[in-house]
């Protein structure tokens, strides 16, 4: 089922200016003209191996010790609780919480010497998903914002999706790199959610009082009623308004773009594969805009880094009961949810030219603290990546024995940015033409 919620914002005259900005800014506009975009987008596509990117993103920072990157010699102190297993790829081990992944690790390679600037969520979530710090200039295009640029829209959805509840944020402020940056706002990414059930809804794209799924088919009369509201906006400095809301309506009417987000066509065994968690139906949500050649996808673990409201998913922001989180809830439905979205690309062929990076925007820290949990720890954590023609069941990168730093070439977030551009054919010369990635060079042992 695909909800689209109900426009409430209004005064005597009708729709209240700020909301009705708020509809037209959720929905990206296409620039140029539809042949155009294709052409450029079918050039990238075979220019890299990418023709869509799924970033898993683990907002809160993940500890590696106690996942990926675990250290069953370390002193007590620093090990944790939990038993080590093997996993298909020789030499490397997960801990006992991720069977499934341990399991699956030929199919994907893990990288242990991640570092970034940053050891504060917001601040670290921008870096992490930009390359650059806040406070060095200009808020610089998530790298999603950027093969969205490159790549436009090729039909009726929108080239950068975000899937979850909402912007990722700490509880004072949201990320500053969530969307377009310097490239602007038409390239910030475009909110969806799916529930533990599957129910998929567009929370940005509430519809105007009285224009519903069903009045819609007439585009005429749509088209008339947003023209006679859009007389109300000739002050709001509001650019490309023809596009915007024809790519709304795009979205909205077209038969194959709603069909995307109609969980309801997959199996119960499909749907029951991925768990019933907003995260695992998240990641069955982005196989299927991947499916329909969406360029770039963000999954979200939750939009808050922690929280204990039951209306929210848990960040992985663990302060406290980090071994009790893991146990009990964020290892089983990360190995669950990541084991089913790989496999189902596989399945379905798509995983060559899928590009699947699962990562959060820090580690946490090695030493257990006196709340018998961990803090942040920017200085060493973890990135997976499968598909994209990567060459799987790999391990690069080596820690410490305390998993406190790495001894190996530190890999950054503008390293993982650059080579998301490389992959999708956004070479060193068009990221100078689009004044994005600057300083950045490749992961030269992914590709």
């Amino acid at each position: 089922m695909l909800g689209f919620g109900s426009f409430k914002a209004q005064d005597c005259s009708g729709p209240t200016r700020r909301s009705f900005i708020k509809t037209a800014a959720a929905v990206p506009f296409t620039v140029g003209s539809t042949h155009q975009v294709l052409q450029a987008a079918q050039a990238a596509q075979q220019e890299g191996r990418v023709k869509s990117v799924i970033v898993l993103w683990l907002w809160g920072g993940p500890s590696h010790i106690d996942t990926f990157d675990p250290k069953p010699d370390a002193p007590m102190e620093y090990r944790g609780p939990f038993g080590t297993i093997p996993t298909k790829t020789s030499g490397m081990h997960f801990t006992e919480l991720l069977p499934k992944m341990a399991s699956r690790s030929d199919k994907f390679t893990v990288i242990r010497s991640m570092v970034t600037t940053n050891g504060g969520h917001p601040g670290a979530g921008t870096v992490g998903l930009t390359g650059y710090e806040e406070n060095a200039g200009p808020i610089q295009p998530n790298f999603g914002a950027i093969v969205a640029k490159d790549r436009g829209s090729t039909e009726a959805l929108p080239p950068f999706f975000y899937v979850g509840r909402g912007i990722p944020r700490d509880l004072p402020r949201r990320i500053e790199g969530y969307g377009g940056g310097t490239l602007g706002k038409a390239y910030d990414p475009f909110l969806v959610r799916a529930d533990e059930r599957g129910h998929v809804s567009i929370p940005q794209l509430d519809l105007l009082e009285g224009i519903t799924p069903k009045r819609i088919q007439n585009r005429k009369a749509l088209l008339n009623q947003l023209d006679n509201a859009r007389r109300q906006l000739d002050s709001a400095g509001i650019e490309q308004w023809n596009r915007t809301h024809q790519s709304a309506y795009g979205l909205l009417a077209d038969a194959e773009a709603r069909q995307a987000f109609d969980l309801t066509q997959e199996s119960d065994k499909t749907r029951g594969r991925y768990g019933q968690t907003t995260f695992g139906q998240g990641c069955l949500l982005a196989r299927r805009l991947a499916e329909a050649r969406v360029p770039y996808i963000q999954v979200n673990w939750s939009e808050y880094v922690e929280t204990f409201s039951p209306n929210c998913d848990f960040g992985w922001d663990t302060h406290i009961f980090n071994f009790e989180l893991l146990q009990d809830r964020h290892c089983p439905i990360l190995d669950r949810a990541y084991s089913a979205l790989i496999d189902d690309l596989q399945d379905r062929g798509m995983l060559d030219e899928t590009l699947l990076i699962a990562m959060g925007e820090f580690g946490r820290t090695p030493r257990i603290s006196n709340r018998a949990a961990r803090e942040h720890h920017q200085h060493c954590y973890f990135s997976i990546w499968a598909g994209g023609g990567i060459e799987p069941g790999r391990c690069i990168g080596e820690s410490d024995p305390r998993a406190e730093h790495p001894i190996t070439r530190p890999i950054t977030p503008l390293q993982v940015g650059t080579t998301i551009a490389e992959l999708c054919g956004i070479g060193a010369k068009r990221r100078a033409e689009l004044k994005v990635l600057d300083g950045g060079s490749l992961i030269h042992e992914l590709v």
